[in-house]
């Protein structure tokens, strides 16, 4: 036993079962958020209930089982529930109902004692809409230009509206918007007399088809009952989908749900972030990662081979290795602090006074964005970065820099023709622990740059197309916000699991990809390594 120990196997089999112990740990917890994630978007049947309270009293509830539990019987003391005196607990159902119009909530508890009888009509449908979130009920009528069609017409007058609604996002974002942009780039640089009329006209025209879109969208109706008897009319520019849930074989179901999942990656955002998906703010957790990686790379490379190649080993060089390394351990939140009063307040505020002195008050770089945002990340991961590529630099066996001086080489070409592309695959190393460490910070951001809702992208037609200054949407935050911030928390609960898992999966992606390009560094440079 003792040579069994000596032989450091036991630390062998102890290193392998804490590999082993924290993959499983992190495989759980993916499994977790995943389940519970995409769980959501799997179209689920639509319940009817028949209930009776405990005054006698009969009800009907329509909607999705969200949840089930059970609570002690004690819970139930002060009603006039009948129950069994031997059942130490009772089952209870948290029900989607939706309908806000009719009702104040859109989840209730339903005690299964209460419920007489539980059914799945075929003719419950679930309408998806735009404000006031799902409708359950039945299918009344179905009305165009206010005359009464058939019920097979549907699905023609959702692909009609869904044809003009693209039409209206497009007049909206895209033509409206970029006429609105040049009139305000015009006024602001005083030259509004030279285009001011063209641009109106323009605009005129564009605001017609625009009313003329919406008559069209706006002249159809359905008319659905809810689950209280009470009849309710829904306008078709409402409505985003009407699907009969219980009428959905396995194939429907599937290809719902990849649908649904592609809204959720490709929409914007409604209800408060509780509904709809999420572009924008992968758009710009993407957009801040890359802006982030290219402005941390050339700095933390160059410090890096400025305190390895080229300063000196004195007191002043330590004390700038130990300051790199005490601002790795800096609360992030810190460097939030800094970008605000310094990137934001200083920086910022000294270039609209220099160059967009006609639009003060209103600031155009001194308020948080997206570039703020990306500097702001990049200081706080360039420890990270200098500390890999300077190790990576000091595995460099000194024989090959003095043999390439040797040869006639000077230091400049030594280090980018020697040094560095051996070098690559570490400062990629460097950008892969940064890459994952900024994708996931939030509280920086939510002082330089991150807001709840971007109403613009900072990506689009108008000249300069990348607008640096705009304020950006960021998973993160989008979690944060919908699970904390959120005003219907139930509703909400399975967004934060789904959004939590696009956020690891764009993370793991952009990881990838750094990870295959320096396997593909290390293959190509191996040479020169021997």
């Amino acid at each position: 036993m003792n040579s069994w120990f000596k032989s450091g196997s036991p630390w062998v089999w102890l290193s392998a079962g804490g590999v082993s112990i924290s993959l499983i740990s992190v495989l759980g917890l993916l499994w977790l958020i995943a389940s519970r994630g995409l769980s959501y978007f799997w179209p689920a049947q639509i319940v009817q209930f028949e209930m009776l309270d405990e005054h006698g009293v009969k009800s009907v509830v329509i909607g999705e089982i969200y949840d089930r539990e059970s609570i002690p019987t004690e819970q139930l003391a002060h009603t006039t529930i009948k129950l069994d005196p031997n059942q130490e607990t009772v089952e209870r159902l948290l029900i989607k109902t939706g309908n806000r119009e009719l009702v104040s909530l859109d989840f209730r508890w339903l005690l299964v004692p209460q419920i007489i009888k539980q059914s799945t009509p075929e003719n419950l449908v679930v309408i998806e809409r735009r404000t006031n979130g799902n409708f359950y009920g039945v299918i009344e009528t179905l009305k165009l230009d206010g005359e009464v069609v058939e019920l097979s017409q549907l699905t023609v007058l959702l692909e009609r509206v869904e044809y003009f609604q693209e039409q209206i996002d497009d007049l909206q974002k895209a033509d409206i918007g970029a006429i609105n942009y040049q009139l305000e780039r015009l006024r602001l640089k005083e030259r509004k007399h030279l285009l001011d009329d063209t641009l109106k006209a323009q605009y005129t025209q564009l605001e017609k088809k625009l009313m003329a879109l919406r008559h069209e969208i706006a002249r159809d109706q359905l008319t659905v009952r809810a689950m209280d008897g009470q009849v309710v009319t829904i306008n078709f520019e409402d409505v985003l989908a009407v699907t009969f849930n219980n009428q959905l074989s396995t194939f429907d179901k599937v290809g719902l749900f990849f649908s649904q999942i592609g809204g959720f990656i490709v929409d914007d955002p409604r209800e408060a972030n509780t509904e709809g998906g999420v572009f924008p703010a992968i758009f710009g957790t993407v957009l801040m990662v890359l802006l982030m990686t290219v402005i941390v790379s050339p700095f933390g490379v160059i410090a890096a081979i400025y305190l390895h190649e080229y300063a000196g080993n004195n007191a002043l060089t330590k004390l700038l290795r130990i300051s790199v390394i005490n601002l790795a351990g800096v609360p992030s939140i810190v460097y939030g602090v800094f970008g605000l009063g310094f990137f934001v307040y200083m920086v910022g505020g000294s270039l609209d006074q220099l160059f967009y002195s006609e639009t003060l008050p209103s600031p155009t770089f001194g308020t948080p964005g997206v570039m703020w945002s990306a500097i702001t990340l990049a200081i706080l991961t360039l420890p990270v970065v200098i500390v890999s590529t300077e190790e990576g630099l000091s595995r460099i066996p000194s024989a090959m820099r003095h043999g390439s001086l040797a040869l006639g080489a000077t230091k400049a070409e030594t280090l980018w023709r020697i040094i560095l592309p051996i070098a690559s695959p570490a400062i990629m190393t460097g950008i892969i622990l940064a890459i994952a460490r900024a994708a996931g910070e939030v509280a920086p951001l939510m002082l330089v740059g991150v807001v709840k809702m971007a109403p613009n992208l900072p990506l689009d037609g108008n000249f300069p197309f990348l607008h640096l200054d705009r304020k950006f949407m960021h998973l993160g935050f989008h979690i944060y916000d919908v699970g904390f911030q959120s005003p219907n928390v139930e509703a909400a609960r399975p967004l934060v699991y789904a959004t939590a898992f696009l956020l690891i999966t764009i993370i793991v992606a952009l990881n990838m990809t750094a990870v295959s390009i320096r396997n593909k560094l290390r293959e190509k440079y191996k040479m020169l390594e021997h």
